[in-house]
This record gives C-alpha cells, structure tokens and sequence, in this order.
C-alpha cells in the first residue's frame, strides 16, 4: 500500500522514523509525505468536509486541494500530500477549518 512514485515529488526510503498519529504510533520513511506515510500504514479518512461531513481521502497529492488538511505538531491546516514526514511527528485528524490549540 505505500506510494512508490509520484509526479513531483522523491521519496527517500532510507531511515524509518516514529510519528504518532490520532493517538496511535506508527512509522514511516523520513522524507516521504505524512500522506503517503498514513496511506502505507492503512488510513484512507483524513477528515470530513466542513458542511455536509463527509469523509475526505487522499486527492490531488500536490497540495492543490484541502483534503489532506490535518494538524500536525500543533499546527492546523497543513497539507500532509506535501510535507515531509519527520521523527516524532505529532498529527491529528483536524475537524471544521482549524483553531490553533
């Protein structure tokens, strides 16, 4: 299930890291996308629309759209299609439009 290529960006597979996701500790590669990261370890739901509450996935994978918006290390609205996973990363799923804690 993990993400092999992609148009625009590289993946380096060559350090595991640990980043906890919604609670629950999982490990990815350093420098590849926190989505593709959730995507390999199963996670399909990255939130849900603001007005109708539907389940958002992964989309664009280019940082064009709001679907991948998640919090991550305290941060709201941070698309996770484009930034690059780091150890001991802290991401929630973000409900509504994102308050800063």
């Amino acid at each position: 299930m993990r993400i092999e290529k992609h148009p625009i960006l590289d993946f380096d597979k060559s350090k595991k890291v640990k980043f906890t996701f919604n609670g629950q500790e999982l490990e990815g590669y350093e420098g590849e996308t926190i989505q593709a990261a959730l995507h390999a370890a199963g996670v399909k739901v990255l939130g849900k629309s603001i007005k109708m509450h539907r389940p958002r996935g992964f989309y664009c994978a280019i940082g064009n759209c709001s679907s991948c918006f998640m919090i991550v290390d305290g941060v709201p609205n941070v698309k996770t299609c484009v930034t690059d996973l780091k150890e001991g990363m802290v991401v929630e799923t973000q409900e509504g439009k994102g308050v800063i804690k």
